[in-house]
């Protein structure tokens, strides 16, 4: 692997070519990279650049710098999509052709806390529906959810009985999700939620927070859901204006 593009930057040119590299087939999810010091002598860059464009690829989750081992290289996502499509996980599944499935964790109504209190707007004394799930995908976890439903939108204390939490709303309540404002977050590993999804220690979690609201423009859903990101990337299409 040699540089012959000098007139890109020289970890830009690493970036593609380590990226060629794997579209090609020839580097495989899994396989170490060789060290700094090697790819440094065979790119004929100092090692700074080759940190460099290390750090860039590790941003985007092509590959893993496990301290004192070396650099792997990751599996490439299962799921791949854009947000700016408002969707239920349960569609996400059905629409790479598997099969959804969940796991009920926990399902009751609840005192909230302060800060669940002012997220949706809530009176003293008011519930709310608190449901976690672990989701899967053909009987594989894929998704930890945290859904968040005031009480008094539902009926007789009503409980979560299908797959999507917008169906349910729809056929419960007549609530259709309209939109949702999301932030974007990752973190590293949490005990709970990353061994129910089969994460390792050096996986990090993608983290959607998610506020999502009614036709009338009121919030009706909470949802903080969590993926592994060695399955997941999300993205987002972005336009200049004029």
């Amino acid at each position: 692997m040699y540089i012959e593009d000098y007139q890109k930057s020289r970890y830009l040119v690493i970036i593609d070519k380590l990226k060629e590299e794997i579209d090609r087939g020839n580097l495989t999810a899994g396989e170490r990279l060789p060290s700094e010091t090697e790819l440094a002598k065979n790119f004929k860059v100092s090692r700074s650049t080759v940190r460099e464009a290390l750090r860039a690829l590790e941003q985007e989750n092509i590959v893993t710098k496990k301290h004192g081992i070396g650099t792997f290289i990751n599996q490439k996502p299962l799921y791949s999509n854009g947000i700016e499509e408002l969707f239920s996980v349960t569609d996400l599944i059905q629409r790479k052709g598997y099969t959804p499935g969940t796991k009920l964790i926990f399902s009751d109504y609840i005192i909230p806390n302060k800060h669940e209190k002012q997220k949706l707007s809530l009176k003293d004394n008011e519930k709310i529906l608190l449901v976690k799930r672990i989701r899967t995908s053909n009987g594989e976890p894929l998704v930890y959810c945290i859904d968040k439903v005031p009480q008094y939108l539902l009926p007789n204390e009503c409980k979560l009985d299908r797959e999507s939490i917008f169906d349910f709303l729809e056929a419960k309540v007549n609530i259709k999700i309209d939109y949702a404002t999301t932030s974007i977050g990752t973190t590293s590993y949490l005990p709970e939620i990353s061994d129910a999804l089969k994460c390792d220690m050096d996986t990090p979690l993608l983290v959607l927070k998610q506020s999502h609201y009614d036709e009338n423009d009121q919030l009706v859903l909470y949802s903080i859901n969590y993926f592994r990101s060695d399955n997941f990337n999300f993205h987002v299409f972005r336009k200049r204006l004029k």
